[in-house]
């Protein structure tokens, strides 16, 4: 038998009392394996998965799950959801309170009693929750029941598998070890599996094929590193994590050196990006990760990076393990040090210091 293929073309609006205000208009075609849908809040991520799954019925498209036709608008095709052998987990896990987490688990089998008792026996073994089989949720810790909820959608054998940020709030070790789990088990079904989340670092633990949305439609897709390191869009920049969005007039290209010089909103301050399309004078915005700039005491001597800039800190805040300085270099940047730089270096507000920045950690985004 040939793996399991989700090929999905929709459109969907959203209205408001007087115009339409969002429309989900994209085409898809998933393998087996995992394929995170990413991008900010609205982008449309849980209504794609509404639409697969049959809770949500597109304005026209077709959707096939495994070669079979579950929606067509031209045919008047729309299974009903119990019939298109999906799973779907939501962030809330909806496992039932009264049940045990082997009843949980097995309710989906109800009409299968023969089959229930060892399938559901292998799955807990599975997802490593054997020997919880006779508790109920209350009295099972968060992580433990994310793995009862994806054993209880995994036992009826699905051909697509929907994950809308199914492990929000566990820490990145658990998280891990769930995903590695989710992994092994698909290894040996190859499924589709679609998995909704805003967090980078799923992303990368994930590390597959990731489909960035914005306004309903796909702005990217690749691996990780190909959509994420270099985000193109303002908002995928934000949702990926780059904390420096800076707005600049292009002031020259230097297209032998493979770059541009930006001046910085305003101000005096100009930093040099790679080459993109753009022109003097036009407006651009560049995005910058916290955490790619280097912060020095003294001037940076005999580097290979082409912007150092000048500036002082404005404010220092501890969060967790990461510092947060906010230095002033004509534009504003946030930058990210450790405790021991902090001390190291004797930081604090006031305190006159030096950026570094590498030409290909700035990014040229649109919007």
């Amino acid at each position: 038998m040939s793996p399991a293929l989700l090929a999905a073309r929709v459109r969907k609006m959203h209205r408001g009392d007087a115009a339409p205000s969002f429309a989900l208009d994209l085409d898809v075609e998933l393998a087996p394996g995992i394929t995170i849908l990413f991008g900010p809040s609205g982008a449309g991520k849980s209504t794609l998965l509404d639409c697969i799954a049959g809770l949500t019925q597109p304005d026209a498209g077709r959707i096939a799950i495994d070669g079979e036709v579950v929606f067509d608008s031209e045919k008047k095709v729309s299974v009903p959801p119990q019939h298109r052998q999906t799973a779907y987990v939501f962030q809330s896990l909806a496992l039932f309170s009264h049940m045990t987490v082997e009843a949980n688990v097995g309710y989906g089998l109800l009409d299968a009693p023969q089959q229930a008792r060892g399938r559901v026996a292998e799955i807990l073994q599975m997802f490593r929750v054997e020997q919880l089989r006779e508790r109920k949720p209350r009295e099972i810790s968060g992580g433990e029941k994310q793995r009862v909820a994806l054993a209880r959608s995994l036992v009826t054998l699905p051909r697509v598998l929907l994950l809308d940020e199914p492990l929000t709030g566990l820490d990145a070790e658990l998280k891990a070890s769930i995903i590695d789990d989710l992994r092994a088990w698909n290894a040996a079904h190859k499924i589709p599996i679609l998995y909704v989340t805003h967090s980078r670092e799923e992303v990368d633990a994930l590390g597959e094929r990731v489909i960035a949305l914005e306004h309903g439609r796909i702005v990217s897709e690749g691996t990780p590193r190909e959509v994420l390191d270099a985000p193109r869009r303002r908002r995928l920049a934000q949702a990926a994590g780059f904390e420096n969005l800076l707005g600049g007039t292009v002031m020259d290209l230097r297209e032998p050196d493979g770059v541009m010089r930006v001046r910085l909103a305003d101000s005096p301050c100009e930093i040099e990006v790679p080459l993109g399309h753009a022109a003097p004078g036009d407006r651009v915005r560049i995005a910058i990760r916290a955490g790619d700039i280097l912060l020095a005491t003294e001037p940076p001597k005999a580097l290979s990076a082409r912007n150092v800039l000048e500036g002082k800190i404005l404010t220092l805040e501890r969060r967790g393990t990461l510092v947060v300085a906010r230095v002033d270099c004509g534009a504003v940047f946030t930058v990210h040090v450790t405790p021991g730089a902090e001390r190291t270096l004797e930081l604090a507000a006031g305190k006159k210091v030096w950026l570094v920045l590498k030409t290909h950690s700035c990014h040229f985004v649109e919007g």
